[in-house]
């Protein structure tokens, strides 16, 4: 573009800024830009002609990248929306960015979305989050409100829009950690007592003697398990999409992809469970439809995790006569009877996938039986 042109646009060179006596005091330069209400003329200042040249040029580049907003009138479902399109999407996963997107439609846009971005004070956002407690939400759900809510506007106050990030004046509620409820030794020993010969038995198995998570077990191959060496790769898990759109295979969580040795008992309820369901894929015929699944439907499709604990699991603790526990409590419970028998908590975490063993430790350590006793004994023994 021309000089000519830019200056009949209104975005030519910088220009003194002077007082009433004529004295330089800065330097100014404009740009126009598209809003709501049409195109509108924008400035920015500096102390000499290289900085507003350069603050110019900064400005004229966020505008051309689809990065200004007209924060004048911006409402904060406004910015959500734009902010959700040009900053997450492509910048997460593809879970994260639709968790992120349902919180701010539910939750953050029902309560707040119509006050400008610019008028949001702490008071909005600390009376967001005792609406959603008293309305029965829990504390984990309303802090996630509070980190997608904190995520955004520090992206404002970076873009320029807000001059600091409201949510950091704010208390988010503190977390209220979920007891668990693992199976005693004997519990589980009824509980796979009352599993044999269940359509699902080798998931149980699996689950209580490996503490793979649920979403991990169904998204498993047959591909995947080597009978001969015992051994299972955990490279998937199957999960139903936030957005709606169906089940997928995300990765698994960080850290957890990992290739882990089966028990002989193990190895031995898998190679049963192969075996059965290779009757049952001859027996379908061509209505069976092999996607490779190593635990599938009647016709070869991914199960329903909802399914699987409402028809099978829940059912099965009722007629074991035992506590009506969750589905992941059964990892929960590969863990307590592995640290009860005094297993190293690094292999433990290694077994189960945490990313770190301060969260295996944290989880699980206050249900190591006669721990005192037994660093004393160690002690004792050194000395």
């Amino acid at each position: 573009m021309t000089r000519e042109r830019q200056r009949a646009n209104g975005e030519g060179d910088v220009y003194a800024r002077r007082n009433a006596k004529g004295r330089i005091i800065g330097y100014r330069g404009s740009y126009w830009v598209q809003t709501s209400e049409g195109p509108k003329r924008r400035y920015v200042s500096g102390k000499n002609k290289g900085e507003t040249r350069k603050a110019l040029a900064k400005a004229r580049g966020n505008r051309d990248a689809g990065l200004f907003f007209d924060a004048g009138n911006l409402t904060l479902q406004q910015y959500l929306e734009r902010w959700l399109e040009d900053s997450v999407r492509g910048s997460v996963g593809h879970r994260t960015y639709h968790n992120y997107r349902s919180q701010a439609r539910n939750h953050l846009i029902p309560m707040l979305g119509r006050v400008k971005l610019r008028a949001i004070s702490p008071a909005h956002v600390q009376g967001l989050y005792s609406s959603k407690l008293e309305s029965g939400l829990s504390t984990a759900s309303v802090r996630y409100q509070h980190a997608v809510l904190h995520r955004a506007l520090k992206q404002a106050t970076r873009w320029g829009l807000v001059p600091s990030n409201v949510c950091d004046a704010v208390d988010p509620p503190k977390v209220v950690t979920k007891e668990i409820t693992p199976l005693t030794p004997e519990q589980t020993r009824t509980f796979l007592r009352a599993a044999k010969g269940d359509r699902y038995e080798a998931i149980y198995v699996l689950a209580v003697s490996c503490g793979l998570r649920e979403g991990e077990l169904l998204g498993l191959m047959r591909s995947d398990a080597d009978l001969d060496a015992r051994t299972l790769r955990i490279e998937r898990q199957l999960q139903r999409r936030r957005d709606g759109g169906g089940l997928h295979y995300p990765d698994p969580k960080h850290g957890s992809k990992r290739t882990i040795k089966l028990p002989k008992k193990v190895a031995e309820s898998l190679f049963g469970h192969l075996e059965r369901q290779g009757r049952d894929i001859q027996k379908a015929g061509s209505l069976y439809v092999d996607q490779g699944l190593m635990f599938a439907s009647d016709t070869g499709t991914p199960l329903d995790a909802q399914n699987v604990v409402n028809r099978s699991f829940k059912p099965l603790l009722r007629r074991a006569d035992l506590p009506s526990i969750r589905f992941h409590d059964l990892r929960h419970t590969c863990a307590t009877l592995l640290l009860m028998q005094n297993v190293h908590p690094k292999f433990v975490q290694t077994l189960l996938g945490h990313k770190s063993i301060t969260i295996t430790l944290d989880l699980y350590s206050h249900w190591i039986e006669d721990m005192g006793d037994f660093t004393a004994d160690a002690m004792d023994e050194i000395l």
